[in-house]
């Protein structure tokens, strides 16, 4: 996964890639030329006691040493560019895949090891192409280069680079293998740290009402021990790494000095060329050593590539069709009619469905309401009204065209949801309200903001629709949060509303007003409200009562009444009873 993810993300960057490669090996030339200049001002200058050859030669080696770092510079920051480049990338992919998920395939993965995936694995991997822009080319110029240079210099001590160099890699092997599953582990636990700091940042005022800031302490801790744990058996190997690469140079160097030293001894060998051919077998010892820190590396990045790949690879299970149907309609005509066809629904791997049989016609310019208890698959259905999951049986239908016949973006446009639990984006009251339309015009805002009975709080904050929004919304209240969500989507003007439990953080007062209002804006509308409160849904023209995924009664709050004992024991149980009449 890692290789096929760098061809695919580094093709856009092959020039900066090819600069690289071209300047690197320009670098390890230069390398490779400046130990054999340097014997030869040994043997022939210093030997002979000519100040000019040195000068010469000297000053030849200091202009390929300025040639070298040039070289190493422009080749690091094209290699920097390349790798910001596919981080760039890959964020790009992984956030416009993500966007695709239906609420399945973001449920399986979890938003925390989405987070993760997106920041700290796909920072492995851009580290690991700026280690590869400054090292890999280099690595082996460096030790094949070196290789042959050193047998020029003396054929006999050669040998001493077929016991170092394997001495060298089966040790560094060893350890590398040891440190896959461990990078393994390590990614899987931070995911876990940023789901327990991700739910006790959201969950901050439940743990404070709780009193449970010890408990939440504990668990956090408990996670960070694990991911350090982790790390220190991570860095212990790797600290040991490099010892192991020092004292194989180190010995290396001795077991030169001590075998040359016989061979400058017998006039076989002159000092310079003892000294070029160390230096030689520094390089190669040196470019494994490089070719070490890669190998450190790329265990880490290959885990984080495969979990990249899992998401990149991961299809969402509600895919636009081949052949989308253009207009949102069977006859041309937009109205927002809502209908559901013997509609059926089971999650992946799931005994029971948690919806079967469902049928009924939401018709434009009336409002259908839906109500049940808690876990009669209300959610659900209004989940599959936008086509955020597809049904497992059954049909629904807009305007007479199956929803899994339009295109996600067509369909979206006609509705405008307002889900249980609204969210509002960092920035101001406008450009959330811009989000449902962003052509609207501030009086188009400001009247969605007068139906949602959010008016009156906007125009009191010091800077009304350019007022700040944190957040999530979090710098106000839940009940403003939901009236602005309400406006949001009446800035749209779709054919169709859904509102999943939206009048919920309502007072009554509120709620009836907000009620009233709608009716009047909305009158050529679809509209569909999931209720918990029945005094929400009182004057529906069309009341759907959901029990155990099944729809048991419908009709109106009156005829409910009548027919309905299911219906009976919701009003009761809210409903005063001179209200029941």
């Amino acid at each position: 996964m890692l290789w096929k993810l760098l061809v695919e993300y580094l093709r856009p960057h092959r020039a900066l890639l090819i600069a690289v490669v071209i300047f690197q090996l320009a670098q390890s030339i230069a390398s490779l030329y400046l130990p054999t200049l340097n014997a030869d001002i040994i043997d022939e200058g210093v030997a002979k006691g000519d100040t000019s050859y040195i000068l010469s030669v000297g000053s030849i080696m200091l202009l390929i040493t300025l040639a070298q770092i040039a070289c190493a510079v422009i080749a690091v920051y094209f290699g920097a560019k390349a790798a910001m480049g596919l981080g760039r990338d890959l964020r790009g992919a992984i956030f416009g895949r993500v966007g695709e998920f239906s609420e399945q395939e973001v449920t399986r993965f979890g938003a925390p090891s989405l987070i993760t995936r997106s920041t700290n694995d796909v920072q492995q991997v851009q580290q690991l192409v700026l280690m590869s822009a400054t090292l890999m080319v280099a690595a082996p110029m460096l030790s094949i280069g070196g290789v042959i240079m050193a047998i020029q210099q003396d054929v006999q001590l050669s040998w001493l680079i077929a016991v170092c160099v394997p001495v060298l890699l089966v040790a560094v092997g060893l350890i590398v293998t040891r440190m896959v599953p461990l990078f393994r582990k390590m990614q899987k636990r931070i995911d876990t740290v940023n789901r327990v700091l991700r739910e006790q940042l959201t969950g901050i005022r439940v743990v404070r009402a709780f009193v449970r800031e010890d408990v939440e302490t504990a668990r956090f801790a408990q996670a960070n021990t694990d991911v350090t744990d982790v790390a220190l058996r991570a860095g212990r190997l790797m600290a040991l790494m490099f010892p192991v690469v020092m004292l194989v140079l180190n010995v290396s160097s001795v077991a030169v000095i001590w075998f040359g030293s016989f061979r400058i001894e017998d006039g076989s060998m002159q000092v310079g060329t003892l000294i070029a051919f160390l230096s030689y077998l520094m390089q190669i010892l040196m470019s494994v050593m490089m070719a070490t820190f890669m190998a450190v590396m790329i265990p880490r990045a290959s885990v984080s590539a495969d979990r990249i790949g899992e998401v990149l690879n991961t299809q969402s299970s509600v895919l636009p069709p081949e052949h989308p149907v253009t207009s949102a309609s069977a006859n041309g005509r937009r109205r927002g009619e809502l209908e559901m066809r013997d509609v059926g629904f089971a999650y992946p791997g799931a005994d029971q469905p948690v919806l079967s049989g469902i049928s009924f016609t939401a018709t434009a310019g009336q409002t259908t309401a839906i109500i049940g208890s808690t876990g009669a698959g209300k959610t659900t259905l209004v989940n599959l009204m936008p086509r955020l999951f597809d049904v497992t049986t059954g049909a629904v239908l807009i305007d007479g065209v199956d929803v899994r016949d339009l295109h996600p973006d067509l369909l979206w446009g006609h509705i405008g949801l307002v889900p249980q639990r609204p969210y509002l984006f960092t920035g101001t009251v406008r450009s959330n309200l811009l989000y449902g339309n962003p052509a609207a015009t501030e009086e188009e805002l400001w009247e969605a903001l007068e139906i949602a009975q959010a008016r009156d709080f906007v125009e009191e904050m010091e800077e009304g629709l350019d007022a700040p929004i944190s957040q999530g919304g979090t710098n106000v209240s839940g009940g403003q949060r939901q009236r602005l969500a309400i406006a949001r989507a009446l800035v749209k003007r779709p054919e169709l509303y859904i509102f999943d439990d939206s009048f919920s953080s309502l007072d009554t007062g509120t709620d009836a007003r907000l009620r009233r209002a709608l009716k009047r804006s909305t009158s050529g509308a679809t509209m569909v409200v999931i209720a918990q409160r029945v005094s929400s849904i009182v004057e529906a023209d069309q009341i759907l009562v959901l029990d155990d995924g099944r729809i048991v009664a419908r009709g109106t709050h009156h005829e409910l009444l009548e027919t309905s004992e299911t219906y009976r024991e919701i009003v009761s149980s809210q409903l005063a009873a001179e209200e029941t009449v």
